[in-house]
């Protein structure tokens, strides 16, 4: 028996309103932000967030793959839920 009114997976996301989570998503991309609302579909409302994206290049000198991160910062971001790979506490 669960504690704390967690009996299914969405009460974990539920608990997490209102409170920094880290967000995986397809395409190589993170996201860190405050969680403002959900649905049954993981669309997400999201503020002060941090959006990693890591991409792949290949070096022309040494044909070696090269992979660079871009970060970038946004006051309000709508997530829709089937990019949705992950969602946690961050983990700093």
């Amino acid at each position: 028996m669960a504690t704390g009114g967690v009996t299914e997976p969405f009460d974990l996301v539920r608990v997490s309103l209102s409170e920094r989570i880290f967000v995986k998503l397809r395409g190589d991309r993170e996201l860190r932000g405050v969680l403002h609302a959900y649905d049954g579909h993981m669309n997400m409302v999201l503020s002060d967030v941090e959006e990693t994206v890591y991409l792949v290049d290949i070096d022309q000198q040494t044909q070696q793959n090269v992979v660079r991160t871009v970060k970038r910062n946004s006051e309000m971001l709508f997530v829709r839920g089937d990019g949705v790979v992950l969602v946690a506490p961050p983990s700093q």
